[in-house]
This record gives structure tokens, C-alpha cells and sequence, in this order.
């Protein structure tokens, strides 16, 4: 006879050694301390896997040139990483049926053994782009099984401050990336040490995933708990609910307006953070001639800011029990803070603290809005069917990676001048720094003399013409000019070279960059209007004291429906 640990599962005891590595469904709701505990292991996963996923944006400049890349080709590899990654997170729709622990654990895993093996070992641009592409996909996979694991764990009174926590998953990896790199870059020269660095990492913490994570199981889940006194109820409830019902016919029953509508709301919203996530680094380095650690320094300020805003305005929308005034007025404010961000582009001797406080204020209004919509979309899913949630959120994962896919694809077209600067932009501006007076020199001597002294170093008519230029166009001695062509012909041809062939280039791509950049971010607010209007699909209350007598019904309901199980 089979000795089952349950009844729901209907396990065999053997499997008691194992069941902790895939067997992990709870048939109780936990209690308070091991809920905490599940959810800290939920935003723990998130932090990695974005750790890994943004660790190419804060070195992007050293990747394009170790492998030769054109800024387009960079840009595509995004591009169709997030395109594998939008079907990633449609097949982890299937985790209304499957679970989600095991997605999230062995998914981890994967990701840290691509970030530690494969990318540092790349042996050319293809192969890199696949493995960033494979990464994604896990990344599309966990992107919503980690949304659903944390409603799982947490009533809608709890939601926006869960879901505060679970959103630091990206700001916070993406704050991991800026803190490492702008400690180590300067002191780790090769880019393959950052990704060594994640996958050490990675692995300690699929490690702590793959022990330790749980999830309830399908009839607990797949219930509306509102508040944690609902607990009694949805144990109630889940000895004879029918889940085969509830599972029918799932993308008909979640490809509705409002979870369509507000998935792309929050998408074209996010635009200004992605751009942030993948090109804030080249575009601080191309544009202000910031170093990589100096450009990740500024990354340290915009995402430590929205990282904390994420959690206090989590905690006050769960305390006045509303979601949709916060998206309105963080909405506006990053409205206002992104044309103030994108009106700098043209002026290069922008202060470093002036870029501090812009993009400190600009992420606190994306995290004032971001956080609340995330409480109030697993809210609208829930109202349709609460057993489909992990099917609701690949919709929107689906669609939010579809979105940046398609907005990251048109960059390089608004964007058109970013080649230049990154490929040769650096190296042209330290070779002018160096060699500024030579250049100063050669730029006084007339061209046809300059491609005769080139021609021949030793024609003494035309080494005479040149000081004469030098002297006349100066306004120096012969005998100083002559000494100004003597240092300019100490230059190495290779150097000179390199700078008669990218020079202009570099020099016209500077001067359109600014303006172009400046499109791109108008593009941004114009994704930033576009979510205004579209919150007023979404489920919830703009009025808190309604949003608390609705609790208080609810509650009501609760406790009349506990009596009639009683009897």
C-alpha cells in the first residue's frame, strides 16, 4: 500500500528526501514568518536574475569594441532579446498549471551558468548575442513567475507594498550593477570580470532558491484573498474547489480590454527606464565624455532613489487602500522630470549635479506610479479569474517585451549618429586631448603643403612653406614655428592616422547626437501621456474612503460566508 504525505498530491512518502528540490507545494497558507521568508527568496531571485540580465549596459561601450560591433548591431542583439524573451514569458504562462517555484529556482540556475561560462568565454559577436538572447528567455520566464509567486503570498491590502518589494527586483540589480562596476572598473580592466563576478553570485543564490523556495498549492492560489484574515476561508474553500473549471480556456478569459490596455499603458510608460537600463552608460560617455565608472556612478543615484520610493509608496498606497492617484501624479512628475532630463543633451557642460538631482527626481515619479499599477494589474487579473493570474501576467510580459523590443529597434533610427562616438569617440577624443597643440599646428599649414610634407618628410620647400603658414596664421616667430612643425612631425603616423580617418566622423556624429538624443526622449513622453489615459481601465478605487468600505464589506462577507461552513 502507498503511503501518501498528503492528500491533495497523493505523494508516496519515498519522495519526502526529494521533495524539497521539486515537490513544493504548501497545503496550508504560512504563517507570517515564512511568508516573509518565501517573499524575501522571491525578490532575492528577481535582484540576481536583473543583476545578470543589465550587467551589458554598464559596459556596452568596452563589449562593442572587444567584438567590433557597430551601436546598430549592439542595439539588435537587445532587440532580439527581448523579442525571445516576450515568448519566454508566454510559456511561462503555463504556470497556472505547472507552479512557479521550480521556473523561478532552476531558472537561476541556468542563468548564472550562462553568466559565469558563456558570455566571458564568447568567442565572437554571434555567439555573444545567442547567449544574451538564451538569457532573455529565462529572463521572460521568471519576469512572470516571480509576479505570480508574490501575489500568491500576499493579500490585495498588502499588494502595493509586495509588489513595491518585488519591483526592487529590477531597480535594485540594475543599482547592483551601477555600485560593482563603478567600484571595480577602474581596478578590473577586462569586461568578462563584471559577468564572472554575477555568476558567483548567481549560483549562491539559485543555490538558496533551489533549497528553500515554495509555493501554495493550486487550490490556495487560485483564490481572491483580499486581507490576511482571509486565510481561514481559502483553506475552506480549497478542499472542493473545482480547479480543471477555473483553468479553461485561459488566454480567452485574460485577453480582455483592461489587461491588454494596461499592459501596453505601463510598457510605452517604461520606455525612458529601459532606454536608462540599456544606454545610459553610452549615452553619459558619447555625450559628456563621462568615463564607464563615472557614468555608472550615476546609476548608483537613479536607481538607489527609485528603489526607495518603490517602498514607501507601496506601503502609503496599501495604508489609504488606492492605486490610481499614485499612477496619475507619478505619471505627471516623470512627464515634467524627462523633458528637464532630455532638454540637457545639448548643452554638454551639464553639471554631474545637476544629472544627479534630475534623475534622482525622475526616478522617484516612475517608482510613485510603478509600483501602485503593479498592485492594481495582478488586482484587474484577479477580478477576471484569480486561478489565472501567472496567465494574466504573461500578457503583460508578453506585451511589456514586445513594446521595448519594438521602441529599442527604432533607436538606432532616431538615434542615427551613435556609431562614431561609440566605436572611435573615445579614442578620437584622447588622442585630440594628447596631441591639441600638433593638432592646432597642422590644422594652420595649408592642405596641399601639409599632403606634400606627408608625401615626403625631407622636401625642404615645402617644410619652409609650412612655417610660414604656421608663423603668418599664429602670429609666432620662425624660429617658434619652426619648432611647432618639429613637435608636430614627433606625432605617430599611426596616431595622426587614426585621426584623419574618424576625426570628422566622430566631430559630425557629436554635433547631431544632441538633438537626436533629444527626439528619443520627447519619444519617451510621449509613452509617458499615453499611460495617463489608459489607467482608468484598471480595477480600484481613486477614492480611499470608498476603497475602505469596500474592505470593511468585504470583510463582512468573510466572516457570514466562515459561519454558513461552520454549520
Amino acid at each position: 500500500m502507498t503511503t501518501t504525505v498528503d492528500g491533495t498530491t497523493g505523494r508516496p512518502a519515498f519522495r519526502l528526501a526529494t521533495s524539497g528540490l521539486w515537490y513544493r507545494q504548501l497545503n496550508h497558507y504560512p504563517n507570517t514568518g515564512r511568508r516573509v521568508l518565501y517573499l524575501g527568496i522571491v525578490v532575492l531571485a528577481t535582484i540576481q536574475l536583473y543583476y545578470a540580465l543589465y550587467i551589458p549596459g554598464a559596459v556596452s561601450p568596452t563589449i562593442i569594441a572587444n567584438f567590433h560591433m557597430t551601436f546598430s548591431y549592439y542595439v539588435y542583439i537587445i532587440v532580439v532579446g527581448n523579442a525571445v524573451g516576450a515568448f519566454g514569458s508566454l510559456l511561462a504562462g503555463l504556470a497556472d498549471r505547472w507552479g512557479r517555484a521550480n521556473l523561478v529556482a532552476y531558472g537561476l540556475v541556468i542563468t548564472a551558468l550562462l553568466v559565469l561560462f558563456g558570455i566571458p568565454n564568447a568567442p565572437n559577436k554571434l555567439s555573444y548575442g545567442i547567449i544574451f538572447s538564451a538569457i532573455a528567455v529565462v529572463e521572460g520566464v521568471i519576469l512572470v513567475a516571480t509576479p505570480a509567486l508574490i501575489r500568491d503570498f500576499s493579500p490585495q491590502l498588502g499588494r502595493a507594498s509586495a509588489m513595491g518589494f518585488w519591483t526592487l527586483g529590477p531597480v535594485v540589480g540594475s543599482l547592483i550593477v551601477a555600485i560593482v562596476s563603478s567600484a571595480t572598473l577602474s581596478h578590473l580592466h577586462a569586461w568578462q570580470d563584471q559577468f564572472v563576478i554575477c555568476g558567483i553570485v548567481g549560483l549562491v543564490v539559485a543555490a538558496i532558491a533551489v533549497v528553500a523556495l515554495r509555493e501554495l498549492s493550486p487550490g490556495l492560489r487560485d483564490q481572491l484573498m483580499v486581507s490576511a484574515r482571509d486565510r481561514a476561508l481559502i483553506e475552506a474553500r480549497a478542499k472542493g474547489i473545482d480547479l480543471q473549471a477555473s483553468l479553461q480556456h485561459p488566454w480567452r478569459q485574460m485577453l480582455r480590454l483592461d489587461v491588454i490596455g494596461s499592459a501596453f499603458a505601463i510598457s510605452v510608460f517604461l520606455i525612458v527606464y529601459y532606454t536608462a537600463v540599456g544606454f545610459f552608460t553610452i549615452y553619459f560617455s558619447a555625450l559628456f565624455g563621462y568615463s564607464l565608472s563615472k557614468a555608472n556612478g550615476l546609476g548608483n543615484w537613479f536607481w538607489a532613489f527609485d528603489a526607495g520610493a518603490l517602498i514607501l509608496v507601496g506601503i502609503i498606497s496599501d495604508r489609504v487602500r488606492v492605486r490610481k492617484p499614485f499612477m496619475v501624479l507619478g505619471a505627471v512628475g516623470a512627464i515634467v522630470m524627462t523633458i528637464i532630463f532630455g532638454s540637457f543633451a545639448g548643452h554638454p557642460n551639464t553639471s554631474y549635479t545637476t544629472f544627479v538631482l534630475t534623475i534622482s527626481l525622475l526616478a522617484v515619479f516612475l517608482a510613485i506610479a510603478y509600483g501602485p499599477w503593479m498592485a492594481s494589474f495582478t488586482e484587474t487579473v484577479e477580478k477576471h479569474n484569480p486561478a489565472l493570474t501567472a496567465t494574466g501576467l504573461a500578457v503583460w510580459g508578453w506585451i511589456i517585451r514586445v513594446v521595448i523590443a519594438v521602441s529599442t529597434l527604432v533607436l538606432p533610427f532616431v538615434v542615427s549618429s551613435m556609431t562614431p562616438l561609440v566605436n572611435y569617440g573615445t579614442q578620437v577624443s584622447a588622442l585630440s586631448t594628447r596631441y591639441a597643440p600638433q593638432l592646432a599646428t597642422a590644422a594652420a599649414i595649408d592642405p596641399a603643403t601639409q599632403a606634400a610634407l606627408n608625401a615626403n618628410p625631407a622636401n625642404s620647400a615645402a617644410a619652409a612653406k609650412a612655417v610660414g603658414d604656421i608663423a603668418q596664421k599664429e602670429g609666432v616667430s620662425v624660429p617658434v614655428a619652426t619648432a611647432k612643425l618639429i613637435a608636430l612631425t614627433k606625432v605617430p603616423k599611426a596616431d595622426l592616422a587614426y585621426l584623419q580617418a574618424h576625426g570628422a566622423a566622430v566631430e559630425n556624429a557629436s554635433k547631431a547626437a544632441a538633438g537626436q538624443w533629444k527626439n528619443w526622449w520627447w519619444v519617451a513622453v510621449g509613452g509617458e501621456v499615453v499611460f495617463i489615459p489608459l489607467i482608468f481601465l484598471m480595477t480600484g478605487r481613486w477614492d480611499p474612503r470608498r476603497a475602505r468600505r469596500d474592505a470593511a464589506a468585504h470583510e463582512q462577507r468573510v466572516q457570514e460566508e466562515l459561519a454558513a461552513l461552520e454549520r
